[in-house]
């Protein structure tokens, strides 16, 4: 078989005629629609398997109904059921939302891409629009049938029924069923699924459900399938904050993404660029972007000290040389201003020096009566800085040798000043204008010859540091900055620009596009749904990437039921949206597994890789864009901004896991030293008592001064009840303490007395000092059952004698 290839070249090089081959293949070649594209990659979309295609339609549903129903400003009252209808599944999710209008359902259901959130810097669970028109091309793939859509909004009118499908050849609609029909909610939307699939997937369908739930606890989810039915009512009343539509962040925009923005703005200077089109940008910061980007497209001018008296120099002497036929005290005069002004300024750049010939020329032109035109001028600046600038060796030599340490001897700093010195001199821009990176270069060329030739050193630290001390002293152009129109038509301009923005300081960017978790409620969703020994949570403060802003927080549980065999949970959240699939390609993992848990107390073998239990881990990302690995959603992508934040708030939770730990560490240390000296005590004073004659010691007062505990004993006589607090730490304590008598005690003002079934609860919060004691009494009349208990004293740290 002859291969194509092998007859390139072939044939006479001045045939008119089109390759044949090139024709056959244009001929094959069509543009191809994104619906019949994602129908021979459903995997991408999550819909690679019959049970995980159940998970990820239902999530796509959930998610759209939770951003309808909070939008709208709706406690959501969702209702998800999956039935087995012969070969197929049929899912029905139906929402309390506001509805969608009947020329907006085809193209919300049957149109890939088609959505109202792409656009918009705002935190949401759906982003692409293609989540839920992918379900319904997997059910029309599968089944062949329609998805059947309800949605009826709040004006009055009947619903509207539809049932579609998707014309993969041109992404668009096709409508089989349009009708008004009757329905019972007031508004809301419902839409029911035929496909198919299988319930191996149930335990992560159940997470996901049981998930949303926890982080959604305003929503209530009434869910139910073949085999089991939950029911999650909601847990309060309060919607997340409502989040607004925000600008771009100047730390976060990329370079094709800044030049689309120039090409697009109406803006005319780069200020006003900035202050229109990013948020966190008020005219100073936007007057500080313009100014960095005057140093990187014009560079600064080098600043030379003024000649001293005793240097060979006379700067009177070249203007009055450079000015002629204006007169000889008008020249006198404007020479000595311009020399005194110079020198009274002490170090000045060529810019500064033309403003000073400028203004001089101005008022000594007035006060003769004569014109110092443009070339008088230049002449005059020409002459000055000739002046200025002869001696820079002096100059640059005070410079370096500041900037570098005492252990370089005066021939290395002179050898390095002269060769600096020798690359300003040999500049074609005659005033100096470098820019940092060039002021490198001349920094680096110096200090490598003086390395060559003089044996010295100049590492990295010194160099940089000359190069600072240069810049510092270097003064910023005059000119104007390119307007927006240059600088979008010039890539590198641009791309300075880009420097420009990252490298001034600006606010981080306005958390009110967002509505994380919270810290509190992140705590207690752990709290509510692990029976543990100890929770953390931490909320970090908004950072941005790619223009986007970012909210990342974590949480941590801790012991109790939690299983001690095996890894750790981890519990994946991206927009209050549980993830529950490709764990293992999900940045959030790979924080964790590379964070050195053993420092905080669990168990890591190796040093890294999943720690072991018992412990949940919990990390939630909220963004107006979360960059997921793919279009499914499923894992969150390995960003080097978010993965910071990740394991900073993790370190954070993990900080106060290792307090704890330490703590019950401690606790468990003194409780065995307390168990042994509880047990030699009664034996050496049982002694004691028999050499001495005396009564035998009160056990419990010395063991609670030998520990430094909290003592707590109490004394009943002639109808009057002592409680006395004897805090024998070196710390002052605070404990509540609550004795329960089953005598009615009467009323106090120092004590809170609540009766409850036939028994009487006083309760008292005392602020006892180190080595003080404090004395609690109330009345009863005749004999009476007491029982104390004290809350916060440490167990280990109290004893009780009552």
């Amino acid at each position: 078989m002859t291969s194509f290839q092998s007859q390139l070249g072939e044939g006479d090089g001045d045939d008119p005629d089109p390759d044949p081959i090139a024709e056959e293949l244009a001929r094959s070649q069509r543009s191809i629609s994104i619906a019949e594209f994602f129908e021979k990659n459903k995997q991408m979309l999550g819909f690679d398997s019959g049970a995980k295609a159940l998970v990820t339609a239902i999530k796509e549903a959930v998610d759209n109904a939770l951003d309808a129903t909070e939008e709208a400003g709706i406690l959501p009252d969702i209702y998800v059921e999956i039935e087995e209808v012969g070969d197929y599944y049929r899912l029905t999710i139906e929402d309390n939302g506001p509805g969608i209008t009947k020329e907006q359902v085809p193209k919300v259901f049957g149109k890939l891409l088609y959505g109202s959130r792409f656009h918009a810097r705002e935190q949401s669970r759906g982003q692409q629009g293609i989540g839920i028109s992918a379900a319904v091309l997997y059910s029309q793939l599968t089944s062949g049938k329609p998805a059947k859509i309800t949605s009826k909004t709040n004006n009055g009118s009947d619903a509207q029924y539809f049932e579609l499908t998707i014309d993969t050849d041109t992404n668009e609609p096709e409508i089989d069923v349009e009708e008004g029909a009757s329905w019972e909610r007031p508004h809301g939307t419902r839409i029911e699924l035929e496909m198919e699939g299988n319930m191996r997937a149930r335990q992560q369908l159940h997470d996901y459900i049981k998930y949303t739930a926890v982080v959604n606890p305003h929503a209530r989810i009434e869910f139910h399938e073949p085999k089991e039915s939950f029911k999650f009512e909601r847990a309060t009343d309060d919607l997340p904050p409502e989040t607004e539509e925000i600008r771009p962040h100047p730390h976060g925009v990329e370079l094709g993404t800044l030049l689309k923005m120039l090409d697009a703005t109406d803006s005319y200077s780069v200020t006003g660029f900035m202050q229109g089109e990013f948020t966190r940008v008020g005219q100073k910061t936007a007057t500080s972007v313009a100014d960095n980007l005057r140093d990187r497209h014009f560079g600064r001018e080098a600043a030379w000290s003024a000649p001293q008296a005793n240097e060979d120099t006379d700067i009177r002497a070249a203007v009055t040389a450079a000015v002629s036929n204006k007169g000889a005290e008008a020249t006198k005069t404007l020479a000595t201003n311009v020399a005194e002004s110079v020198e009274d300024a002490g170090r000045v750049a060529h810019s500064e020096v033309v403003t000073l010939v400028d203004e001089h020329a101005e008022a000594v032109g007035e006060e003769y009566d004569k014109t110092f035109g443009e070339t008088v001028r230049e002449n005059a600046v020409e002459a000055a800085w000739g002046e200025i600038t002869s001696n820079r060796r002096s100059d640059l030599y005070e410079l370096v040798d500041e900037a570098t340490t005492s252990r370089k001897d005066d021939a290395v700093v002179e050898a390095m000043a002269r060769r600096l010195a020798d690359k300003f001199d040999d500049q074609e821009d005659q005033r100096n204008r470098v820019t940092r990176d060039e002021l490198r270069e001349f920094v680096d060329r110096a200090a490598d010859m003086t390395i060559e030739r003089d044996d010295a050193s100049f590492g990295e630290t010194a160099r940089e540091n000359v190069v600072e001390a240069v810049w510092s002293q270097s003064v910023r152009v005059p000119d104007e900055v390119p307007n927006v129109k240059s600088v979008a038509e010039d890539r590198d301009t641009a791309a300075r620009l880009l420097e420009a923005m990252r490298e001034t300081d600006i606010l981080s960017p306005p958390t009110d596009c967002l509505a994380p978790i919270s810290e509190e409620l992140v705590y207690a969703g752990l709290e509510k749904e692990y029976e543990a020994d100890f929770y953390a949570s931490a909320t970090r403060d908004a950072e941005v990437h790619g223009g986007d802003p970012f909210v990342v927080e974590a949480g941590i549980a801790y012991g109790g039921d939690l299983d001690a065999g095996g890894s750790v949970d981890v519990l994946r959240f991206a927009n209050r949206v549980p993830l529950v699939y490709q764990r293992g390609a999900c940045a959030t993992v790979d924080v964790v597994k590379n964070i050195n848990w053993r420092n905080y107390g669990l168990d890591q073998p190796g040093g890294s890789g999943m720690p072991n239990g018992p412990a949940v881990l919990m990390i939630h990302v909220a963004s107006t864009n979360v960059p997921f690995t793919s279009e499914s959603k499923d894992a969150v992508a390995n960003i080097p901004e978010i993965e910071d934040e990740i394991e900073l708030a993790l370190r954070e939770a993990a900080r106060e896991l290792k307090s704890y730990l330490n703590k019950r560490r401690s606790m468990e240390k003194r409780r065995r030293k307390q168990n042994v000296i509880a047990d030699i005590l009664p034996e050496m004073a049982g002694k004691l008592s028999e050499v001495t004659g005396r009564e035998p010691l009160d056990i419990d007062d010395s063991l609670a001064r030998i520990m430094n505990n909290v003592l707590i004993e109490r004394s009943v006589e002639d109808g009057t009840v002592e409680l006395t607090v004897h805090n024998h730490g070196d710390t002052n304590v605070a404990p509540e303490i609550t004795e329960i008598v089953s005598s009615n005690p009467g009323d106090h003002d120092d004590a809170t007395v609540v009766e409850m079934d036939g028994e009487w609860f006083l309760k008292w919060s005392p602020t006892v000092a180190a080595g003080d004691s404090e004395t609690l009494a109330y009345d009863i009349d005749g004999d009476a059952d007491f029982d104390v208990s004290v809350e916060g004293i440490e167990a280990e740290k109290l004893t009780i004698n009552a």
